[in-house]
């Protein structure tokens, strides 16, 4: 795939933002796939939904997967997560969404799983459209032009962006024991790009 790839982040159940950490690090080891960035991390009220607040974040990724193919890879982490779908905006131990392939719009409502590029809602939340700018203030929508342009739209939503020692730390910077045996990423921190 070319272009830039933006996958949302979020989780509101058991320890937030451990799966998130979880979560980079599985998409990084995905084949094919580099984790080129990531945002802060932000605690936001859930949207639509109930439950304790959601660590949110935005990830870029370069991958030669196709846009399906990346999309099942990350239900398959969601799923080895305790990812269930019992009702819409249900609470979630992690939930990943591909936001942005590039300039591609894509409508398969008849896909497994059903795949929507442009993300339809990311430009209406600010604990998506926040992380990404983040990271990329001048990404384009493909329908929508300047996505900055819609910030003024959810401003109003609250969010609450973590310090730096709250958000992605790369596995051979984390201190607990369980993550000695991850294997060393690129540099990244949260809000670092790290890209060439």
């Amino acid at each position: 795939m070319s272009g830039q790839i933006f996958v949302g982040l979020g989780a509101n159940l058991g320890d937030p933002r451990e799966a998130l950490q979880a979560a980079l690090a599985a998409l990084a080891r995905l084949p094919q796939t580099a984790l080129l960035a990531v945002s802060p991390f932000y605690r936001t009220a859930p949207v639509e939904a109930s439950g304790p607040d959601f660590i949110n974040a935005v990830a870029e990724l370069k991958s030669r997967l196709e846009p399906l193919a990346l999309l099942r890879a990350m239900q398959r982490i969601e799923a080895a997560h305790g990812r269930q779908r019992p009702y819409r905006n249900a609470p979630r131990t992690l939930d990943l969404d591909l936001l942005l392939v590039g300039q591609q719009v894509i409508d398969s409502p008849l896909s497994q799983p059903v795949l929507h590029l442009p993300h339809p809602r990311l430009h209406q939340r600010a604990f998506v459209l926040r992380p990404l700018l983040d990271l990329a203030p001048d990404v384009q929508h493909p329908l929508l032009g300047l996505l900055r342009d819609q910030w003024p739209a959810v401003a109003d939503q609250v969010l609450q962006r973590l310090s730096p020692g709250e958000g992605w730390t790369p596995p051979q910077r984390r201190q607990s024991a369980a993550s000695a045996n991850v294997p060393a990423l690129s540099p990244v921190a949260a809000g670092i790009d790290v890209r060439p």
